[in-house]
């Protein structure tokens, strides 16, 4: 589409409040910001703002289409300088909708595309709560999508303490042989992450701040269930389980 069209979609968006209208206008501009020269034009025309006020919408399946067209548009490094300021009130959709519905993981693919750098990380840490009621309670589609989140989120060691603070009582649950090996690996990645900044602190860790349902006792403090399920682990049949698990037990 050339910029002219693209200026009719946004300014479509803007003038109509019938949600099916919307919803096909969203759907056009989040296909067309497939290609890295639309994402340029629909920023510089001002839709990020305008496709980022339909997440205030009433209507579910309208956010979730303002959601995945912004889910295409932050593949662009200017476009999530803009987006970054949408990030709460993303956090806030995931938290309100329906368990494992469409508009949730919407939400949450935005979020993996945004928390690939460090940069906005910061906006996440009051939702990491909620990730992890998502990683306890969701379908195994859930569960992989928000573990792509919490990889991302564990990789920087400002976030460390915060994740590890956090509960998650069935966290052990993951690290089973049964367990689908998408979820196996990014949990055994989360881990390790967490792990390998846990021991770059030189000890600087004061064990009270944590409570006994905390992540960090289960793979840290009191560790030996959790030693357990790796040893287990190691049998597994694919090669980059058990590589994760060599490397937690290694480190």
């Amino acid at each position: 589409m050339d910029a002219d069209a693209l200026q009719k979609l946004i300014h479509l968006l803007q003038a109509t409040d019938d949600p099916l209208i919307q919803e096909q206008a969203l759907i056009t501009l989040s296909n067309s910001a497939a290609f890295s020269v639309n994402q340029d034009i629909i920023r510089n025309l001002d839709g990020l703002s305008v496709i980022g006020g339909m997440l205030s919408d009433c209507v579910p399946k309208v956010k979730e289409k303002a959601l995945n067209a912004l889910n295409n548009l932050s593949m662009n490094i200017k476009n999530q300088e803009k987006i970054q300021v949408y990030i709460k009130q993303v956090c806030r959709n995931i938290e309100s909708a329906p368990l494992n519905s469409d508009l949730q993981l919407a939400g949450l693919r935005l979020l993996t595309n945004m928390s690939v750098t460090n940069d906005y990380h910061e906006k996440m840490t009051n939702s990491i709560p909620c990730f992890l009621h998502l990683l306890s309670e969701g379908t195994e589609r859930t569960q992989i999508q928000v573990l792509k989140v919490l990889v991302n989120l564990s990789a920087n060691p400002a976030m460390t303490r915060h994740l590890l603070r956090a509960q998650v009582p069935s966290l052990l649950l993951l690290f089973d042989n049964c367990t689908n090996r998408d979820i196996l690996l990014r949990a055994l990645v989360f881990a390790a992450n967490l792990k390998k900044n846990m021991n770059n602190e030189d000890g600087a860790t004061i064990e009270d701040q944590y409570s006994e349902d905390s992540i960090f006792f289960t793979l840290c403090r009191d560790s030996a269930p959790f030693t357990q399920k790796l040893a287990s682990l190691l049998h597994h049949p694919d090669t980059e389980v058990k590589e994760q698990v060599v490397k937690i037990l290694t480190q």
